[in-house]
């Protein structure tokens, strides 16, 4: 394999462009809804990644093409080799195989994801398809609250504080996706998405949610991406927004209010454990972890039996659940893709004419961070996006993509 394109007929390469764009955009859009796939097949969910991969695999071998290398592929091979390592020590585990076929494809996703971003499918692509994806499921967790009359917002996850990390991760992209001179058509679509996803994010009740969205604007505004103006107008509409739901639904949201405080001292107490225990387990198998799963498989042990009720929980941490799980070279390299991605959108940031999108991405990826303090969302797709998304830019930038044209797609 040459990391030069084959030439080949134009009409070819053309519908395999398109192939990788659907693909692409399909499996990023449809990560934020996986409940409702699931809830069809269970199997369903993983469908789009899967074909993308194959698709990618397909296209590549026939052009005989390799992608252009970045560091962030040095450091997810390994990554990935410490994950296998980790399951191998820990085969007989009861989680071992599951969570490492969880692991295992979100890094293939993020490899794709980084040449076909770099090359085939424009970086707004891509964030468009991630915020109508988010937007959807803010849609059904609206539906789940005010329909279907759940205490606290869930729709296509199940966990009313995963749903939050997705739709407010979502939401700094909205900078990101609207043109630098956008029609009266543009605007209305982000207002709209705007509304849709922090009304489903607020029907959550996620305290982590409201923390990580309150980081995310404020990059946003310290970097000169979001005015203080429209924001301002912005926090007016959903204060009214608000007033309004309290007329409309006043005794429900007071409930789910009720319900909330109930359980939020008893949470703060869990987390505690979880991450004693998480705590634990690190100091006692520092190199490689309990394993892939192994949190769950370990935590009545290490906690002394604290939680007679779970026996199996997660830790509600990702960094900590992370390094406890595979060690902490592995929790290292896992550091290392983050701080790639804050890095590659820095120096693409100081280099673009829109400065926006990679502002946006930076928020993002805050948002990630902290929601990710509280919750377990190694297994969910923004944060692998955010980091493909921040590379593919940066090989864009360098011009490194395969055309010679940074911009332009393989077949152009």
């Amino acid at each position: 394999m040459t990391p030069r394109a084959v030439v080949a007929p134009v009409g070819t390469i053309g519908r395999e462009t398109r192939l990788l764009r659907v693909l692409a955009c399909a499996t990023v859009a449809l990560a934020p809804v996986e409940g409702y796939l699931t809830s069809v097949h269970g199997q369903l969910a993983k469908l789009p990644p899967a074909l993308l991969i194959v698709a990618w695999a397909a296209v590549r071998l026939r052009r005989r093409e390799t992608p252009r290398p970045h560091p962030a592929h040095a450091v997810l091979g390994a990554f990935a080799v410490l994950v296998l390592a980790s399951a191998a020590v820990h085969a007989d585990g009861p989680f071992t195989v599951e969570y490492t076929a969880r692991w295992l494809p979100f890094v293939a996703v993020a490899v794709v994801l980084i040449d076909v971003a770099a090359t085939e499918v424009p970086v707004r692509t891509l964030l468009v398809a991630a915020v109508a994806g988010a937007t959807a499921a803010g849609a059904g967790a609206l539906h789940s609250l005010a329909v279907a009359g759940a205490a606290r917002a869930t729709g296509p996850l199940s966990d009313p504080n995963d749903l939050a990390f997705v739709l407010v991760t979502a939401l700094p992209l909205l900078v990101a996706v609207l043109p630098a001179e956008p029609a009266p058509r543009h605007v209305l679509a982000v207002t709209v998405a705007a509304a849709v996803l922090v009304a489903g994010a607020a029907a959550t009740f996620s305290r982590g949610g409201a923390l990580a969205l309150a980081a995310a604007v404020g990059w946003l505004v310290l970097r000169r991406a979001l005015s203080p103006k429209v924001l301002a107008r912005a926090a007016a509409t959903a204060a009214v927004t608000a007033g309004a739901a309290l007329l409309l639904a006043g005794p429900h949201l007071a409930r789910s209010l009720r319900e909330k405080s109930f359980i939020a001292g008893s949470n703060v107490d869990t987390r505690e454990l979880r991450w004693q225990a998480a705590a634990r387990m690190l100091a006692e198998n520092p190199v490689l972890g309990v394993g892939p799963g192994g949190f769950r498989a370990e935590y009545a042990a290490a906690s002394h039996n604290a939680e007679i009720a779970e026996q199996t929980p997660v830790a509600h941490n990702m960094f900590l659940e992370v390094a406890a799980e595979l060690g902490l070279p592995a929790f290292c390299l896992f550091l290392a893709l983050i701080a790639i991605a804050v890095v590659a959108s820095e120096r693409v940031l100081r280099s673009a004419a829109d400065h926006r999108p990679m502002v946006a991405v930076q928020a993002s990826l805050i948002a990630v961070a902290i929601g990710a303090v509280f919750l377990s969302e190694q297994y969910y797709l923004p944060l692998w996006l955010l980091i493909a998304v921040a590379v593919a830019a940066a090989l864009r930038a360098r011009g490194e993509g395969r055309s010679g044209d940074a911009g332009a797609p393989r077949d152009q």
